[in-house]
């Protein structure tokens, strides 16, 4: 997903309830593990953080979430 794609996707000061503070929680785990001494797929994690949130989001659309 292009740069600009992916920071509109994060951008939590627009997002609220679920997907909001998952994103955040999201952000703080990935500079955690990038700052760790363990091995890190960044780009599978951005990837599937990017399904949940999508997911999340459709699902507080709908009023589920």
């Amino acid at each position: 997903m292009p740069q600009e794609q992916e920071a509109k996707l994060l951008k939590t000061d627009q997002q609220q309830g679920p997907s909001g503070d998952f994103a955040d929680f999201c952000e703080a785990e990935f500079e955690r593990r990038r700052n760790s001494a363990e091995s890190f797929d960044e780009q599978g994690y951005r990837e599937a953080m990017e399904m949940t949130l999508r997911r999340l989001r459709a699902l507080e659309e709908e009023g589920y979430a």
